[in-house]
């Protein structure tokens, strides 16, 4: 088991390190630096010159990813493009308020979708499923730029309930962001429900076909102690996967929703920063969407190992 962990951990490193390299590759090809972003119209010779030798973009490029990874281990990312400010502390502020808003769905949404996957299970082909499922399928069909938009006409707009944007700062406190993350929440719980109901029903309804269940059944094993000890148990297993990959869409998926809640998180800051021309800020942010999403998809697959008894046998039986 300690053996398939570490290869798991090794394959994690490794897949970082493919993603650090496409990641500055592919920004070092885009036109200009940081430099003809900062100076601007005043782009050109010696002035520019003398930028790049200051800021070290005059050195190779192997060099430059060398130094750049060597920074991002220790959490130094450099400056933005005016030197005025360093780029830690921007993308941190943002990356927290991207992690309240992944946070708060994923606590709401996981619990739910558990049990509505199983309550759809359970109640197969019923009015329960016909209803809760069809509600699941709409709400992965729809665009989250539409049902966002939707929830600010009906709850905002109309209604005045909630604020349908939103004003605080990009540094305010978690006490003032959660007040304004209503809809923003509403709109990434029903996505991340959606998909994981589908799982939870697919998993459930397969496992209470199997034959051991129906043996169960035949020797007269109560119905919920069937389901609670045998059936849940194997059904939710299979999930894990597919809740990493969720909760690894949230951080790069929060894009659209960000933009359209006027929400100050990592997906925003992304856009800004290609708008601006803030490559650095773009290479930031883009590793760490990376190590967010090769991290929890690790994470899945060693609680997998670590949760599957047959996976323990065959290792066991390997060795």
């Amino acid at each position: 088991m300690a053996k398939l962990i570490i290869e798991r951990l090794l394959l994690g490193l490794m897949t970082v390190a493919i993603v650090s390299v496409l990641i500055f590759t592919s920004v070092e090809a885009l036109p200009g630096d940081a430099c003809t972003a900062f100076l601007e119209r005043e782009a050109h010779g010696q002035l520019l010159e003398n930028c790049r030798k200051e800021r070290g973009l005059d050195r190779p490029a192997a060099r430059r990813y060398l130094d750049w990874v060597a920074g991002a281990v220790r959490g130094d990312f450099g400056r933005t493009a005016n030197g005025e400010q360093a780029i830690s502390e921007v993308v941190g502020t943002r990356a927290r308020n991207s992690m309240l808003l992944a946070g708060v769905a994923t606590l709401i949404g996981i619990p739910l979708a558990i049990f509505l996957g199983i309550v759809t299970a359970l109640a197969r082909d019923r009015p329960a499923d016909v209803w809760i499922s069809a509600f699941a399928i709409l709400a992965m069909t729809i665009p989250e730029f539409v049902s966002a938009t939707v929830l600010m006409l009906v709850f905002s707009a109309w209604l005045g309930w909630l604020p349908g944007v939103v004003l605080v700062s990009a540094d305010a406190p978690v006490a003032a962001l959660l007040p304004q993350i209503v809809l923003p929440v509403v709109t990434v719980t029903l996505v991340l429900t959606a998909h994981i109901l589908r799982m939870v029903r697919s998993s459930v309804i397969e496992v209470m076909a199997s034959d051991y269940v129906q043996m169960a059944r035949l020797k007269g094993v109560p119905y919920w102690q069937i389901v609670f000890r045998h059936v849940l148990p194997n059904a939710l297993l299979p999930a894990i996967n597919i809740v990493a990959l969720t909760i690894a869409w949230l951080l790069g998926g929060l894009v659209v929703i960000e933009i359209v809640f006027n929400y100050p998180g990592l997906g925003r800051l992304m856009i800004e920063a290609i708008t601006k021309r803030e490559l650095a800020i773009v290479q930031t942010v883009a590793l760490i969407l990376a190590l967010v999403y090769v991290g929890v998809n690790l994470a899945a697959d060693v609680l997998t190992l670590l949760a599957n008894p047959r996976l323990r046998t065959m290792h066991g039986r390997g060795r």
